[in-house]
């Protein structure tokens, strides 16, 4: 991972800042301020059509603009993991997810405008409620489509944006071919 640097101190400017940790802390040498860089929460919905396929977005900005990736983002302050799976749901594509359940968590590396964001990528299941007219939300989707993920060779072939997704993506599969 390359190390995410600060020319200047936040607080009081000098230059006399250390990058410590891979890039998950600065510590100013003359005032002694610290800051840590600290894993953020992000989620992942996987919306299951009655075909079996998935629900899948075209990123309409970088990071892996253009590639795909399921509703989702980051966590907001003092909302839970389902909350923010709701809301990104809603913000994201316009509908109101149903039945969200816990499946699985994988990091992941997120790199925007040069700052590189470690990530705790918690993934859930949810249902498409009956009747939802899907509203895709310009600025963050580019478009969307259901596609099949029922085997490994599927899921490989599949350009998605993260790793975690792809690994969730085979974490699924094994649930769905083990009864898990």
């Amino acid at each position: 991972m390359k190390d995410n640097k600060f020319n200047f101190c936040p607080d009081c400017g000098s230059r006399n800042v250390s990058t410590l940790m891979n890039g998950r802390k600065w510590l100013c040498n003359d005032c002694g301020f610290d800051l840590y860089n600290n894993v953020a929460s992000a989620v992942g919905v996987i919306l299951e059509n009655a075909e079996g396929k998935i629900l899948l977005e075209t990123r309409a900005k970088e990071p892996r603009k253009g590639f795909l990736a399921f509703p989702g983002g980051f966590c907001d302050p003092d909302e839970t993991a389902e909350e923010a799976c709701a809301r990104e749901c809603f913000e994201e594509i316009g509908i109101h997810p149903a039945d969200i359940k816990f499946l699985c968590s994988f990091p992941n590396t997120y790199e925007y405008k040069n700052v590189v964001y470690k990530t705790c990528d918690l993934f859930f299941s949810a249902k498409i409620p009956e009747g939802a007219q899907f509203n895709p939300q310009e600025s963050e989707v580019q478009s969307y489509s259901f596609v099949s993920a029922s085997t490994k060779e599927e899921i490989e072939k599949i350009p998605l944006a993260f790793d975690s997704a792809r690994k969730t993506l085979l974490k699924r599969l094994e649930i769905l071919e083990h009864g898990e």
